[in-house]
């Protein structure tokens, strides 16, 4: 395998640099078990997710977030 130059990689058109990292985020999230989680970010996740449980219609579906953040 050849070595990444960051330069390289800079160069790129944007378009194509968007492509590149959401292949690498990609390949990350097929092995969630290789990310290691803090305790304090574990108590976080788990708080979040209690407070799902408790009330899921306080949240919002994916759909309108994104809606939402690409409309700003």
């Amino acid at each position: 395998m050849n070595p990444i130059i960051v330069s390289d990689i800079l160069g790129l058109p944007v378009q194509d640099r968007i492509q590149l990292v959401e292949a690498i985020w990609d390949s990350i999230a097929e092995a969630p078990e290789a990310i290691a989680l803090s305790d304090s970010q574990r108590a976080e996740l788990d708080k979040r997710l209690a407070a799902y449980h408790e009330n899921p219609s306080l949240g919002s579906p994916w759909s309108e977030v994104r809606a939402r953040i690409t409309r700003a």
